[in-house]
């Protein structure tokens, strides 16, 4: 049941972040990207922590150096993509940022030991099939900004694979506070490297920036961190990968866009294969230790 739960909030989680996708690039058109994202998470950091202080349990030095770690791989992850955008098409970054369906499993197994199921892998091959169908209407050409969007996947991968681990032995109270914090502090370091100001109020922002701090970054982060306890890292990542459809469907309902057949084939593409994932894992005892010493000592 905790598994299921899992997949449904988190479902929910990368709906908002599809549809805050909008939002955000009106955002940018209007004040510097680290400006925004420094502004953004310096509120969440604000939000966040008297929540961390009520709810979390004692802080150790181990957690904060995790929530460290999980910060630096999610800043990669949003300036990557973010900067992709100015040389490259948002389809193209959409794929390419989707490639760390792939990378999440290829690192889980190469790094923790992990198998891979079968059903996983029929997941991970529908998720990119639809991904560049729903993404880049069947092409696309490499570029400045695709190897940035690519870099921007294997940060996505890491932080992912960094949460799925760290939450079954920390606080994830406390680890959603220190990278948020984390990304607010490398944000604000980098507005101020590009010369701009950070604290100045934009009074047409207040909205995107509320919506983006409360919604699809507070409530976001502490669900995935706290429900990733339940669910694989290669679950977790084939369920992100249905933001593009939100995202298109948000678009179609408030903009009337239309996806077109590539598009409508690729997002049933992604919905089958995230269903898919979370089928449950018919492993054999004998290809599975701990699950055999436990019905041994049953």
């Amino acid at each position: 049941m905790n598994r299921y739960k899992a997949a449904i909030l988190l479902l929910t989680t990368t709906f908002f972040w599809g549809v805050t996708f909008t939002v955000v690039k009106q955002a940018i058109e209007s004040v510097d990207v680290f400006v925004f994202l420094a502004q953004r998470f310096i509120l969440a950091f604000a939000l966040i922590l008297p929540i961390g202080l009520y709810k979390g349990k004692q802080l150790d030095g181990a957690t904060v150096l995790k929530g460290i770690v999980m910060g630096v791989f999610l800043f990669g992850a949003y300036a990557f993509q973010t900067v992709a955008l100015v040389y490259t098409t948002a389809s193209n970054t959409g794929f390419l940022t989707g490639l760390n369906v792939v990378m999440v499993p290829i690192l889980a197994a190469l790094v923790l030991k992990q198998r891979i199921s079968l059903a996983v892998k029929l997941a991970v091959i529908l998720s990119v099939a639809g991904l560049l169908l729903l993404c880049g209407n069947g092409s696309w050409d490499l570029n400045r900004g695709d190897l940035l969007a690519t870099l921007c996947a294997a940060f996505v991968s890491l932080h992912i694979i960094c949460t799925g681990e760290f939450v079954r032995r920390s606080d994830f109270y406390w680890l959603t506070v220190i990278q948020l914090g984390m990304v607010a502090l490398l944000s604000y370091s980098g507005a101020l490297m590009r010369g701009k100001e950070v604290l100045v109020w934009y009074p047409h922002l207040i909205v995107p920036l509320l919506v983006c701090s409360i919604i699809a970054t507070v409530f976001a982060f502490l669900v995935q961190t706290s429900m990733q306890r339940y669910i694989s890292h290669t679950n977790t990542a084939l369920i992100f990968c249905t933001e593009p459809v939100f995202a298109a469907l948000y678009a179609w309902l408030v903009l009337n866009e239309r996806l077109g057949v590539y598009g409508y084939v690729g997002a049933l593409c992604i919905l089958c294969g995230m269903m898919i994932s979370i089928l449950p894992d018919k492993q054999p005892l004998a290809d599975n230790p701990e699950k055999l010493e436990q019905c041994r000592n049953s």
